[in-house]
Order: C-alpha cells, then structure tokens, then sequence
C-alpha cells in the first residue's frame, strides 16, 4: 500500500501542486507502479482538511484524473477545544460524519460521470487530537527534538472514543483509519529518553476499539434533544 504523496493541496508542502497538476501526476505514477506490482493499493491524496479553500473541488477533478488507477482517497483532520467551548468540541465527531459524507458523496459523483463501476474507498490516514500552539519547527535539524507533546486530559479520550465511533459508523467506506501519531508527537504514548513511558488518556479509547471493535457494525439511530454551538448541532 502506497500513498501518493501528502497533503499536495497544501502549499506548505514541498511540491505543491493544483488539483489538475496533481490528479495528471497521480494517475502517471499509478499506472508506473502497477507495472512494476498490479496487486499494489494506493491512495491519492484528498484534501488536508475540510477548511481549505479547495475542498471538494479538489477531490473531483483529482479523482477524475486518477479515479480508475487508485483505490482511496485521502483525509486528515485534527480536533482541539477552542476558547474554552467544551461543548463544541465534545461534537467533534459531527464534523467528522460530515466531512466523511462529503467525501463519499463526491467520489461517488466522479464514478457516476465516468461511469466507472469500482468504487472509491476512503482512507482516513491522519486524526487525532491536537493543541496546534506553539509547534514551529527549528530549521537547526536537531536529532529527535520534542515536538508538540499535548498533555491528554479526560475530556480528550472522551472526544477520541466519539471520533472512533464516527469512523465505525462509516466502515462501509473508510477502509482504514490511521491515529497520528502514536509516541510523544501528539501522541497516545509518551516517553523519556533512557526513562518510563506512560499511556495518556487518549490511549484507553484507541486501545479499546482495537480489542473490541470487531465484526460487523450495527447503525443505531439515537434520538434527543438538539445543541447548537458555533454551527454545530449535536
């Protein structure tokens, strides 16, 4: 399994490419590796996040360069709580129902107009918590420096578990789903040099689900009372 690329909508990104740029590069690429290994997987990039000015656009025009030459595509998203509203965080899950939906939704679009008769899974290749604060990088190409190490607390691993769900719910189409990242950076799992290492918080959902979410997923529909908290209704 390859990714072809990362984050390419990103101009952040050495090699940063528009989406005809990249859709004609990835299906290029693709069709090269698949002469060297036809059972190869591999997955275009999507968007890097569903605030991005592209999205959406993105992933129809690169899927409808590359669409019959990939088997997924790609998502990243990351959650914090903002300003001390714990009720907008709690329903981060919703915004990632949505952006899953949206996805599946425009792959689904692509394969209709080409008439392809495969159909476009959904690799959910980076999530996870992060307090995005304070994590420029030096240029000094320090070895191993300490990078963005968030401190989990409760509320996080309540959070996790629900984004968890969410990509249960969506097992039909989210083929894989990848915790980013797993040791210190952002991570379930932290460490001293030469010293302990110790499960944060977010680990006990991630490690539950890993034992336990198995077979086959039941769509359970809940009712209730609703909460709006900035656009978000849960």
């Amino acid at each position: 399994m390859w990714c072809l690329g990362n984050e390419m909508d990103g101009d952040w990104q050495i090699g940063h490419k528009t989406a005809d740029e990249y859709g004609r590069l990835a299906a290029e690429t693709a069709k090269a590796m698949r002469l060297v290994d036809p059972t190869l997987e591999l997955v275009a990039c999507g968007s890097s996040n569903s605030r991005m000015p592209t999205f959406g656009s993105w992933e129809a025009t690169i899927l409808e360069h590359c669409y019959e030459y990939v088997d997924y595509v790609s998502l990243h998203s990351y959650y914090q709580e903002r300003d001390g509203d714990k009720a907008s965080f709690l329903a981060s899950a919703l915004d990632m129902d949505t952006f899953i939906d949206a996805i599946v939704a425009t792959a689904d679009h692509v394969r209709a107009k080409g008439r392809h008769k495969k159909r476009i899974n959904l690799s959910f290749d980076e999530w996870n918590i992060w307090y995005q604060v304070g994590t420029e990088m030096s240029h000094d190409w320090a070895h191993a420096p300490r990078l963005v190490e968030d401190e989990y607390t409760l509320t996080d691993a309540v959070v996790v578990g629900n984004l968890l769900i969410s990509l249960l719910r969506h097992a039909d189409r989210v083929s894989m789903a990848c915790l980013a990242q797993l040791v210190n950076a952002i991570g379930a799992i932290r460490s001293e040099p030469n010293g302990a290492a110790w499960r944060q918080s977010i680990f006990h959902p991630f490690a539950l689900t890993s034992r336990y979410g198995r077979g086959t997923v039941l769509r359970t529909a809940a009712t209730g009372p609703s909460v709006v908290r900035d656009r978000l209704v849960w």
